[in-house]
C-alpha cells in the first residue's frame, strides 16, 4: 500500500525534465523557492532523491529543511557508504534524530548500525565528525568506542609501559584495538578531531570508557533517545502498548458521552506526507468514512491516525529507520481501526461518520485488537 505523497504536477515535471535534460531541470529548481524545493525532493521516489539534490542550486540550504526521518530515509536509499556529502550539511537535530532512528532495534542498541553512520559522517570531513559527537548523547559516543577501544591513562609511573600496539595522542591517554581486525579508520579521525577541535570533549569521552558502568550508559542512552522520539511522535514502549489493552466482549460498543474524538491538534511529522488515502472506493472502511467529514475534521483524523501508526511502530517493535515501516504501520492501523469501527457503528445502530466522531481513534483500534487476536503485536525475542 503507497502511503506517501504522490508527486505534484510540478515536481513530475522536474522528474521528467531531470531524466531527459539535468540543465533545464537545474533551472526548473532554481527558479523555485527554497521550500517548493524540499518539497519536489521530498516528493519524489527515495532513489531519485540524491540526484535531484544535486541537481539545486544550494543543496546545503535544502538538505537542513527536509524532516529528519526522511533525510536518514535518502541517506540509507544512496546508501550510506555515498551519503557523506549529504550528511555534510545536516543540523545536529538531523544527524541526532538519523542515529535515534536507525542504530536501534526497539529498545537494543545496534552496534553495527551504528559503526555504518559513523563511518559515513567520517567520510564527510572532520568537522562533520566532530558536529556529529557534539551532538550525540556523551553515553552514545563512549559505547561506540567501548566498543572498539580499551583506554587506560599513563599513572606516571617509571615502571608502567604501554601495551605493545596501543596508541596515544597526547601522551596520557592510551587506547588499543580490542579486536586484532578491528578497523579502527573512523574512531581514529574521531579521536583526532576531537583532540583538535574540542579537548574538552576528548577527555570527557576517554575518561568514560575508562570509568564509566555499562549498565548506565546503556540506561540513560535509552532514556534520551526515547525522549526525543516522543517529540517526534513516537510514544515510550510502555505507552504505545496501550493500544493492545483488551476490550471485555460486553464493553466493546461502548461509547462515552460528550466526546468529540477529532479534537485534534496538529504536530510536526517527522515525515513528508500531507494526507492520507481517504475516499469513498477505498477497501478500507474507516478510509472511506473519512471521505464523508469535513475538511477540518479530516485534518484532524490525519494527525491523529498517524499518531496510532507511531505507536504500532513502535509497539510491534519495527525499525524506525527503514521507509516502508511507516507504510506498513499505517496499513495495519486502517485494518484493525475498520474492524473497530464497524463494530462500533453496527452495534450502536449509527453511522461510521458518527462512530468516527464520537469514539477516539485507539478506542476504535482497541477494539478491532479485541476482535482479532492476530493483530496482536510479535512476541520480543
Amino acid at each position: 500500500m503507497e502511503l506517501r505523497t504522490s508527486p505534484t504536477p510540478e515536481a513530475r515535471k522536474i522528474l521528467t525534465l531531470a531524466r531527459a535534460d539535468k540543465r533545464a531541470a537545474e533551472d526548473a529548481l532554481a527558479a523555485l523557492s527554497l521550500e517548493e524545493q524540499v518539497a519536489i525532493v521530498c516528493e519524489a521516489p527515495l532513489p531519485l532523491r540524491a540526484g535531484l539534490l544535486e541537481l539545486t542550486p544550494m543543496p546545503e540550504h535544502v538538505i537542513p529543511l527536509i524532516p529528519e526521518a526522511e533525510l536518514c530515509f535518502t541517506a540509507k536509499a544512496v546508501g550510506l557508504a555515498d551519503a557523506s556529502w549529504i550528511l555534510q550539511h545536516a543540523t545536529p537535530h538531523q544527524i541526532v534524530a538519523c542515529v535515534d532512528l536507525d542504530t536501534w532495534r526497539g529498545i537494543s542498541r545496534d552496534p553495527q548500525s551504528m559503526d555504518s553512520w559513523i563511518a559515513t559522517f567520517a567520510e564527510a570531513g572532520e568537522e562533520a565528525l566532530v558536529r556529529t559527537a557534539q551532538s550525540l548523547d556523551a553515553e552514545l559516543v563512549v559505547l561506540y568506542m567501548r566498543e572498539h577501544v580499551d583506554v587506560m591513562i599513563d599513572p606516571k609511573d617509571e615502571e608502567w609501559q604501554a601495551p605493545e600496539g596501543a596508541q596515544t595522542l597526547d601522551g596520557q591517554f592510551y587506547f588499543i584495538a580490542k579486536k586484532a581486525d578491528d578497523d579502527l579508520g573512523p574512531l581514529m579521525q574521531l579521536l583526532h578531531g576531537l583532540f583538535r577541535r574540542d579537548y574538552w570533549l576528548y577527555f570527557r569521552m576517554l575518561q568514560g570508557v575508562i570509568w564509566e558502568l555499562e549498565s548506565d550508559l546503556e540506561e540513560w542512552s535509552l532514556r534520551w533517545r526515547t525522549g526525543r522520539l516522543e517529540d517526534l511522535g513516537f510514544p515510550s514502549w510502555d505507552e504505545a502498548m496501550r493500544i493492545y489493552g483488551f476490550v471485555r466482549k460486553e464493553r466493546r460498543a461502548d461509547i462515552a458521552e460528550g466526546v468529540d474524538a477529532l479534537d485534534i491538534s496538529e504536530w510536526a511529522l517527522p515525515v513528508w506526507m500531507s494526507a492520507l488515502p481517504a475516499t469513498t472506493d477505498s477497501q478500507h472502511s474507516v478510509f472511506r468514512v473519512v471521505a464523508e467529514l469535513t475538511e477540518s475534521e479530516r485534518q484532524a483524523f490525519f494527525y491523529a491516525f498517524v499518531a496510532i501508526a507511531n505507536k504500532i511502530a513502535i509497539a510491534d517493535r519495527m525499525p524506525l529507520g527503514e521507509p516502508e515501516t511507516l507504510p506498513s504501520a499505517i496499513e495495519k492501523a486502517a485494518i484493525v481501526v475498520s474492524g473497530g469501527l464497524d463494530h462500533v457503528a453496527g452495534e450502536n445502530g449509527i453511522s461510521g461518520v458518527e462512530a468516527l466522531r464520537r469514539v477516539a481513534l485507539e478506542r476504535l483500534y482497541r477494539v478491532g485488537a479485541s476482535l482479532n487476536p492476530e493483530h496482536l503485536p510479535p512476541l520480543s525475542e
